[in-house]
């Protein structure tokens, strides 16, 4: 059970966003973090902590040098969104839920369980969304788009 879109944290959001152009590129090249960062909006120097963070949870790897920089491990169809988030944030509902077993108080037991439900529907969601599929679905977004340049 993940986190909630609203309890996702910015460095995870980061990270999807790193994880997600790297996808994008679909390249046998390793991409500089200067690219990923000006091309998703994140502070660089951040980026860089959630890269190594990411690179030793074994989502991407790093190669050093001129032409070095940041790959994904593996194919983006077989890395998820709900990986990712377990990865960097944990599972929340599991930390939530102990504490709301401690109150004792009338409804606790139906609201942790309609908690719960809420939970586990929003981790099939992230954990059925792969990085293949959001990007084809961006792209696809994209093609239909015809911006409006009559002056």
């Amino acid at each position: 059970m993940l986190a909630a879109p609203n309890t996702v944290s910015k460095k995870c959001r980061y990270a999807l966003r790193a994880i997600f152009e790297l996808a994008l590129r679909d390249t046998t090249e390793p991409v500089k973090i200067q690219d990923i960062a000006s091309a998703q909006g994140i502070p660089p120097r951040f980026l860089e902590v959630i890269l190594a963070e990411l690179k030793h949870g074994g989502f991407v790897e790093s190669r050093r040098g001129n032409d070095g920089g940041y790959l994904l491990v593996r194919p983006a169809c077989d890395l998820t969104v709900g990986e990712v988030i377990s990865f960097l944030q944990g599972n929340v509902y599991d930390r939530d839920r102990t504490a709301l077993y401690g109150l004792d108080l009338m409804g606790d037991y139906v609201f942790s369980k309609m908690w719960k439900k809420a939970s586990d529907a929003i981790s099939d969601i992230y954990n059925s969304s792969n990085f293949a599929d959001l990007v084809e679905q961006e792209l696809a977004k994209r093609k239909t788009y015809v911006p409006n340049y009559a002056i």
